[in-house]
Formats: C-alpha cells, sequence, structure tokens
C-alpha cells in the first residue's frame, strides 16, 4: 500500500483544477453574458470554440509527456512548471477590460484559450500519473478516489466562497462587479498555485514505463482501441450531464428560484442561493466518492456506471414535479443531494477504467502511451464541457432569454414563458435524455473485472519488473533542492 500523505498530495493536484473547473463551469457563462457584457450568441460561440480548442490539444499533451523524461519523472514535472502560468491565466480570464465590444470579445477569445491551453498543460500529465504510482487495479481505484474527494471538497470551497467573496470585495473595498469578481479569481488563483506545489512534492511516479514507438503508431493504436472509444464516449455524456445541469443553476436561480427565496424550517430562514446550492452538492459529491470504492467493489465498475446513470435518469425527471414554494425549494436541495452523490460515485470510477483502458492497451498494442490515453479522458471533459456550456446559451438566446447588465445583475425581469421553460428542461429532461446515451454506450464496454485481472496479471509478466518500493525515493528536502 502506498503512503496516505502520497494520496492525499494526489488529491491537492485536483482540488487545484476543481476549484478553476467549477468556477469555469458554473460561473463562466453567466460572467460572460451578466458581467463582462458579451451577447449570449457570442458568449455560447466562444465557449464553444475554445473548448474544442482546448480538448484537441490534450492528445498532442499526452505524447508530449509521454515521452519526458526528467529526474521527478514523466508527468510531475508538470505540476511545478505550470503552477504559475495556471494560476496568472485564471485571473486574467476574469479581468473586464475598458475595451470597446470588439476588444472585449478579442481578449476574452485570448485570455480564454490561453487559460485551456495551460489547463491542458498541467491537468493532462497530472491525470496520467495515475497510471504510474501503482500496478494494482483496486489501489488506483482508491487513489481515483482521493484524487475526487478533494476535488470536490475543492469545488465546495470555490462554489461556496464565490459570491460572498465578491460581495466583500464589493462592499468593503468599493469594487465594481467586474473589480468583484477579478479580486474573488486572485484569491482562489493562489490557494490552487500553493495545492499544485504540494501535490509535486508529496507524490511519486513508481512504474518505469517507456513508450518505444513512433507517435504515428501510438495515434493509430488508440483510434483501433475499442474500449477507448466506448468510455471516451460514455465519460463525454456524463460530463454533458454535469455541465447542462451546473450552466444553468446561476440563470435557474436568478429567474425561476429568485433572489430573496429562502429555506423556512421552524424559526430559522436560509437564503437560498446558486451558490449554495451548488456547494450543497460538492459535499454530497464527496459522500458519492467515499462510497466509489465499496460500490464497484461490489458491483463491478461497468455495473456501478449503468446502475448510477439509471438513477441519474430518475431523480432528474422527479426535479421536474417540484413546486417553486419554501416546500419546493427543500424538495430541490434534497434531489440535489441524490444527484450529487451518484455523480460523486461516478467520477472516480471514470478516471479508474482509464487506467484499465491504459493497461489494456500496453498489453495489446504493446506501447506505453498512458498520457495520450489519459488526455482522451480531459479532451471527453472539455467537449462536454464545450457542447454543454454552448448548448445552454444557445437554447436560452433561441427561447428569448433576456439577460441581465452589470447594473441590472440582480434586478427582476420578466423572462418569457418560453425561457423559464427552456431553463427548467434544462435542470431535468435534457441530462436525462443524455444519461439514458450514456447507458446505451457503456453497455457494450468489454472490460469487465475478470478481464481487467487478467490483463493486470500478463502486464507483470510483460513488464518482467516489479514496482519500486513503496517508500518514497526522495523526500521532500531533495526536491527542493533539486528545484
Amino acid at each position: 500500500m502506498k503512503l496516505l500523505k502520497e494520496k492525499i498530495g494526489y488529491g491537492f493536484g485536483d482540488m487545484a483544477s476543481s476549484m478553476f473547473w467549477k468556477v469555469f463551469s458554473y460561473y463562466l457563462p453567466f460572467f460572460y453574458s451578466n458581467v463582462f457584457g458579451l451577447r449570449l450568441v457570442d458568449a455560447a460561440l466562444l465557449v464553444l470554440i475554445t473548448r474544442i480548442w482546448d480538448g484537441i490539444s490534450d492528445p498532442a499533451m499526452g505524447v508530449i509527456a509521454d515521452r519526458t523524461h526528467t529526474r521527478w519523472g514523466k508527468y510531475r514535472p508538470y505540476l511545478l512548471w505550470i503552477a504559475v502560468p495556471f494560476s496568472v491565466c485564471g485571473i486574467l480570464l476574469f479581468t473586464t477590460p475598458d475595451f470597446s465590444y470588439a476588444g472585449k470579445l478579442v481578449w476574452a477569445y485570448a485570455t480564454y484559450i490561453a487559460m485551456m491551453t495551460v489547463y491542458t498543460a498541467i491537468n493532462v500529465p497530472y491525470g496520467a500519473m495515475l497510471g504510474v504510482m501503482s500496478d494494482d487495479p483496486k489501489e488506483k481505484t482508491v487513489f481515483s478516489s482521493f484524487r475526487m474527494f478533494f476535488a470536490y471538497g475543492g469545488s465546495f470551497i470555490a462554489l461556496a466562497a464565490w459570491q460572498p467573496v465578491c460581495d466583500f470585495f464589493q462592499n468593503h473595498y468599493g469594487l465594481s462587479v467586474q473589480g468583484s469578481w477579478q479580486s474573488a479569481m486572485i484569491v482562489i488563483a493562489a490557494a490552487c498555485c500553493v495545492l499544485f506545489v504540494c501535490c509535486f512534492l508529496m507524490t511519486r511516479e513508481r512504474l518505469q514505463t517507456v513508450s518505444t514507438v513512433s507517435v504515428g503508431k501510438d495515434f493509430r493504436s488508440l483510434l483501433s482501441n475499442r474500449p477507448w472509444w466506448l468510455l471516451i464516449g460514455a465519460a463525454l455524456c456524463f460530463n454533458l450531464f454535469n455541465t447542462v445541469r451546473g450552466a444553468t443553476v446561476a440563470y435557474f436561480f436568478a429567474d425561476v428560484i429568485g433572489f430573496d427565496a429562502h429555506l423556512e424550517l421552524f424559526s430559522l430562514s436560509i437564503l437560498f442561493y446558486a451558490g449554495l446550492f451548488l456547494s450543497v452538492g460538492e459535499v454530497a459529491n464527496m459522500v458519492g466518492v467515499a462510497l466509489c470504492v465499496p460500490v464497484a467493489a461490489r458491483l463491478g465498475k461497468k455495473s456501478t456506471f449503468i446502475m448510477v446513470n439509471a438513477l441519474l435518469i430518475v431523480f432528474s425527471i422527479l426535479f421536474f414535479t417540484l413546486p417553486v414554494s419554501s416546500t419546493g425549494f427543500w424538495l430541490m436541495l434534497l434531489l440535489q443531494i441524490i444527484i450529487s452523490v451518484l455523480t460523486g460515485i461516478m467520477s472516480p470510477l471514470v478516471w479508474s477504467m482509464y487506467a484499465d483502458v491504459s493497461d489494456y492497451a500496453e498489453l495489446k498494442y504493446k506501447t506505453a502511451s498512458t498520457g495520450l490515453i489519459f488526455s482522451s479522458s480531459s479532451m471527453a471533459q472539455k467537449f462536454g464541457g464545450a457542447i454543454g456550456g454552448a448548448a445552454v446559451l444557445w437554447l436560452l438566446d433561441g427561447c428569448g432569454y433576456i439577460a441581465r447588465t452589470s447594473e441590472t445583475s440582480d434586478a427582476v425581469l420578466s423572462q418569457p414563458a418560453g425561457a423559464i421553460t427552456c431553463l427548467w428542461m434544462l435542470m431535468t429532461f435534457i441530462p436525462a435524455a443524455v444519461a439514458i446515451i450514456s447507458i446505451c454506450v457503456v453497455w457494450f464496454y468489454p472490460l469487465t473485472t475478470s478481464r481487467v485481472d487478467d490483463i493486470v496479471e500478463k502486464l507483470k509478466i510483460q513488464r518482467g519488473v516489479k514496482d519500486a518500493a513503496d517508500s518514497p525515493a526522495e523526500d521532500e528536502a531533495t526536491d527542493f533542492a533539486n528545484v
């Protein structure tokens, strides 16, 4: 068994990534349309183009990482090298310059593309580390669970604190709405930089994998890898499910729930707002992550994937039946908790399944393309985010949604009936339909538990070597000296 410190350190990496990613997924469309000042149709195209570019760049980063060789390993050094650029680009992304509309649009494209490029440069190697930290499929699930537990913890902190931090800078320092959003991102960016450095210091690469074939053969092997195709399709649907619901929440609360809704319990009255709804979901996600290992061990990864998606369909449709009332608000929060527990089970499961696909590829094609395999998971995540984020904005625009300006961000606007119906559909039936597609895709996924166990045993023979010792070969002091 690997050290607990190393599992926690690995978790820190996705804690940092998720603090940024959830803010991007849940608040960036709202930021562009209601704070930055872009038209909905322009914001939708921006989100789509930049996320597609980001997804396309992932395999290239995977190939680069697979062929990187340093004293710290192949993938781990990128945590150190990219931490500062990652944080700086996040701050620029949430900066609103005093430009003309055309100038602001150019700024938005430049900063978004820069942010997604550095996100790829740090997140793809980080994900690939899972394939070289252990050769035990069960321990990979444990590492993946630690990763997602800390990821949701970071998401909870970012989402719960976002609006209060924005309000703090606006109320105590007299900043504009745009300035308060930028300042909030500065706080988050600084925390992310520290977490990435801690992840670098606390983790180790133990499996020495070497890619001995050409880049072209790596890609040809990937394209003929049937489990990879099926898993990437299922993962894309899963991320599309999360993005559609998440990107809709800010709009749903602004125009369906309202700004003065409260959860009433006896004499207790709690403001029911988007940040509370999302952050409670992140805590529930953490519960789901803790359930992933025992559930997957009992049912198998494939069966767990199918079962969770089936339940997501049921509870997403139930959400549509809830009234906009004090009782309805409590039921909405309850269903958000249940749905988030289920998506929490899914997240580490998907990453662990990618590690199995990587082992399958190494055995069948005799090539160590771990970075390329894991970059595909990041690509699916970003394509899901691109399609989901753009679809939300396009559908709202098509239904006549009236966007707010920075001066009317908290105003009560009378939205057309079609826009309100669209918001309800985006929270319920549309994600449910995506979950149905996900089940259909993963039904044909061939890597069952017994087959994965067989692959692991054959790989041990093929590699001909044992793992390095469980105790780290370097300590933190040595790493600091090497840096």
